[in-house]
């Protein structure tokens, strides 16, 4: 097998090719934000020259993209129309009516009105109760009208349709869709029933609006993206990462495009926990610090954590994803005056165009990258695989502007733009784990993305996390991550009873439809029933509570409504510190998740080499406030069991170690590098 996993980052399209289960080649471009599709052709023309494999071998080819949530934050969906029930067409408008900046006087929407204007809201006779009975019929001709209106006279490509209690009884989504279809087959209809058949009527529009918004560019983009490929003579079926992490095919994505939003988070989390696997740890948080973004998030036992909702622009998006959380804190990420005088890092980035100053490429402003070439933790000459020759003069120029109007030298304004962004990360690390009951000191650092090892061993000095496992190609380990991600599939339906009146045959009727359903798209992935492993999950609370939280359900209980409810009385206990035994609990929601694990990659190790330094430079470290001749270490040449003691620098096609003084590193038989991080402490 030849496959191909291709990941579009803000900065670098990185690529990685896999040769039967056991040789990786890897490689980074630029991406281009222009035309993203040009990046990933220049990535897939050059790995192919590296591995010498001819187009027509190619396998598979997965990818990790950011075009949906592109298109969401820079408004470019498609035109869309939404259809509610009669009287609550407003319903996007008024959302939950929070503010979550109380005493700012001009306040933005902070509900997706953008999605469709009133003007591009109906509202349709005919009403499902709340049991899912029917109470006044469909108006039939009242949808036809407002299919024609929205198409003739506002020009909508796609139709967003949400009527209260469908996730009960869909009958009138389905035939609204039935009868546009009819009329304009060309046109998009996205039913809330299908996208997230769960209550509260809120989520749901704003995720099945999301659906249809999304259509056209994820439409577009695959459609574009299979053209190239063809046009290369790559043959393979185009395969695309899903938010919650696992794969699936395009075809797929282009019936429920919403499930592609998070993509190109999801994949570097799935190659931290293969990482993490084969270093022996099964609880790891990931650091993924690229050109623009760092995204981090936590693996407990062996399983990315999972968020049902999350807020993507500031919008609520219900939908099961891994829970990754970001911050603009990357290598591009600009030094900045605040109106008081003091440094600040980021959020803005200076991208791949123009890039920071040390680019060349017209960028004046001095960035974290910058920075760490004044320090001189990365060597110019051996940058994002050679792909860029970087200038350190500019570098130089470029921090000591912002330094001279600090009063500070250009080494100390770089070592302050470093500390202020490891400060942010740290604070970002602490809120995936310390706020959710967890103690980062029993983690492993996982860094990863161009950045991760520059910076890591800094944050897990300060989060007083023991070690730090660095993968062996770091910089691609996203793109890596596709090509180790399982087909996968959820689905979910509403189940509100409480958990001592669940009748279980009712329980296992809907758990049964959740698992025809999950069966059905495996099987469009060409996935046979005997291939599939199954997971069942339960949404709970307690009774008068209004949000949830999501229970794994115990396979092959006698009782599985009882371990449901054991298990949530822990996991909140967990959570939130407490938990009430004796209070009542209730179902909300019931999943299934449907998983078909791939092959895993037997990788072959690099020879080992005989461990003695390739060069040295100045290097400064605040803890020493000095530059230090640092020996500088090709990892090819690392051997194997070889213990490298701090302030060492270890340099590889695609990123950076910076070994801190006081670390210890150790290259591992399993390929990894394992940094003790308070060598010296014990």
């Amino acid at each position: 097998m030849i496959e191909i996993g291709v990941d579009i980052g803000g900065t670098f399209t990185d690529v990685v090719l896999l040769q039967d289960q056991r040789r990786i080649h890897q490689t980074k471009v630029p991406t281009t934000p222009a035309d993203p599709i040009g990046g990933v052709k220049h990535g897939v023309e050059k790995i192919l020259a590296v591995a010498q494999v001819k187009p027509g071998e190619i396998t598979r080819f997965i990818h990790g993209s950011t075009v949906a949530i592109n298109a969401l934050l820079q408004r470019k969906g498609s035109l869309t129309g939404i259809l509610m029930t009669d009287g609550f067409e407003d319903t996007l408008e008024i959302g939950r009516q929070k503010r979550s900046r109380m005493y700012e006087l001009a306040l933005e929407p902070e509900t997706p009105v953008f999605l469709a204007p009133r003007r591009r809201r109906f509202g349709i006779r005919g009403r499902i109760a709340a049991d899912g009975s029917e109470v006044t019929p469909l108006d039939e001709q009242a949808v036809r009208q407002a299919a024609r209106t929205l198409v003739e006279q506002h020009g909508v490509t796609a139709i967003a349709v949400c009527y209260l209690f469908s996730f009960l009884n869909p009958a009138h989504e389905q035939r609204t869709r039935d009868l546009i279809a009819a009329e304009f087959s060309a046109l998009h209809i996205s039913l809330s029933s299908e996208v997230d058949p769960t209550f509260r009527e809120y989520e749901r529009l704003v995720v099945t609006a999301l659906d249809a918004y999304l259509h056209g560019a994820v439409g577009d983009y695959v459609e574009r993206l299979r053209t190239m490929l063809t046009a290369m003579g790559i043959g393979a079926e185009l395969q695309v990462m899903q938010s919650r992490g696992g794969i699936t095919s395009a075809a797929a994505i282009a019936r429920r495009p919403v499930a592609l939003l998070l993509s190109g988070l999801a994949a570097g989390v799935v190659g931290s926990k293969f990482v993490a696997e084969s270093a022996g740890h099964s609880d790891a948080i990931s650091l993924d610090i690229g050109g623009t973004s760092c995204d981090i998030a936590l693996i407990r036992a062996g399983k990315p954590m999972v968020a049902s909702q999350t807020r993507v622009g500031g919008f609520p998006l219900r939908q099961q994803m891994i829970d990754v959380n970001t911050i603009g804190a990357g290598g591009g990420s600009i030094a900045w005056l605040d109106d008081a005088g003091g440094l600040r890092v980021g959020p803005h980035s200076a991208g791949a165009d123009p890039g920071p100053a040390c680019y060349r490429r017209s960028g004046t402003d001095a960035t974290v990258t910058d920075a760490s070439l004044v320090l001189g933790y990365i060597n110019p000459a051996n940058f994002a695989a050679g792909e860029l020759t970087l200038d350190p003069a500019a570098a130089h120029d470029a921090v000591a502007r912002i330094g001279s109007r600090l009063g500070l030298d250009p080494v100390a304004a770089a070592a302050g733009i470093h500390r202020i962004i490891n400060a942010r990360m740290a604070d970002e690390v602490r809120r995936v784990s310390v706020q959710r009951g967890y103690d980062p000191r029993q983690f492993a650092l996982l860094p990863l993305g161009g950045g991760g090892p520059v910076h890591a061993g800094v944050i897990a000095a300060e989060l007083g996390m023991p070690r730090i496992v660095v993968p062996e190609a770091p910089g691609v380990l996203s793109a890596f991550g596709l090509l180790v991600a399982a087909v996968e599939h959820d689905q979910s339906e509403t189940f509100a009873v409480r958990a001592d009146r669940v009748e279980l045959v009712a329980f296992n009727r809907v758990l049964d439809r959740l698992n025809a359903r999950g069966h059905e798209k495996m099987e469009r992935d060409g996935v046979a029933p005997e291939r599939v492993e199954r997971h069942a999950y339960a949404d709970m609370r307690y009774v008068g509570q209004s949000y949830e939280l999501a229970v794994e359900l115990p396979r092959g209980a006698a009782d599985p409504v009882a371990s449901a409810v054991a298990a949530f009385h822990a996991l909140h206990h967990a959570l939130y510190g407490h938990s009430d035994p004796e209070s009542p609990v209730e179902f909300v929601n019931l999943r299934t998740v449907h998983v078909h694990a791939l092959p895993r990659p037997q990788l072959e190790r690099p020879i080992p080499g005989a461990g003695a330094p390739a060069a040295s430079r100045k290097a400064f470290f605040p803890s020493l406030d000095r530059f230090a001749d640092t020996p500088v270490f090709d990892r090819r040449g690392l051997a194997l069991g070889q213990s490298i003691a701090g302030p060492a620098i270890v340099e590889q096609a695609d990123t950076t170690l910076v070994v801190y003084p006081g670390q210890r590193a150790r290259l591992e038989p399993s390929g990894n590098i394992v940094v003790e991080v308070n060598a010296n402490a014990s």
